[in-house]
């Protein structure tokens, strides 16, 4: 699967890692699970170090279309994004944007840096 994440319930905490072409559909069950799982307000670290996307413009509106609605259900948690390629960075910046949320996000080059800046936010935003 090119997308693994796991909920950290203890911790308020979501880690996701992107592994070889992950596209919208890989996204959208994360998403929905996070969701489900009762987990949008925590802590996220999502990490495409080792992906490539398959994500188009339209994929991407879909996405902001989508986190938009999230939003009308309560609090987002931060969200640090890693993203070390030009071409990650470039849709972790254009997804920021289609993608508002009342929310700290914050793109990254390493994963260490991301943990680093997460472990300073709150743990979660208030639920």
């Amino acid at each position: 699967m090119p997308l693994n994440w796991t909920i950290f319930h203890a911790d308020r905490m979501v880690e996701a890692v992107a592994s070889g072409h992950f596209g919208l559909r890989d996204i959208e069950r994360y998403l929905d699970d996070v969701m489900v799982s009762g987990a949008l307000p925590y802590r996220k670290l999502f990490d495409t170090a080792q992906a490539s996307s398959a994500l188009g413009d339209d994929d991407m509106m879909m996405l902001g279309a989508r986190l938009g609605a999230y939003t009308e259900l309560g609090p987002i948690g931060p969200l640090a994004i890693v993203a070390p390629s030009t071409v990650l960075r470039q849709q972790a910046r254009l997804f920021a944007v289609l993608a508002p949320a009342d929310r700290p996000l914050k793109i990254f080059k390493t994963v260490d840096a991301a943990r680093k800046w997460l472990a300073a936010q709150d743990g979660a935003a208030s639920a």
